[in-house]
């Protein structure tokens, strides 16, 4: 009884962990970019868009599709860079224990 006890009071110090890290992580910022940094994009900590920057010299009338693909591009970069970022702060967390279904949930 007394180290299921121990396992919910864990558990619990865990999530409490977990609150304090989104609340830090909210705050964080990572920034992407595609096209040899013509188009840039930052995203928080939430997985949100905070800021796209278009080069002047990358904007063609003609060729529409060659931009959106480098603002998705620089957008992806961003997000891997800040999933990263996450990983590494809830390794600090678990110890480094990969513990399944354990995510950051925002």
């Amino acid at each position: 009884m007394g180290l299921n006890m121990n396992f919910i009071k864990q558990a619990q110090e865990l999530q409490e962990k977990i609150k304090k890290m989104q609340a830090e992580l909210s705050n964080k910022e990572a920034g992407g970019s595609a096209g040899g940094d013509m188009v840039k994009a930052v995203v928080n900590g939430k997985h949100e868009v905070i800021e796209v920057k278009i080069s002047k010299e990358v904007i063609n009338p003609e060729d529409i599709e060659m931009l959106e693909d480098l603002v998705i591009a620089a957008v992806n970069d961003a997000m891997h860079k800040m999933d990263e970022i996450i990983k590494f702060e809830m390794s600090k967390i678990t110890g480094g224990l990969n513990i399944p279904g354990l995510e950051v949930p925002f």
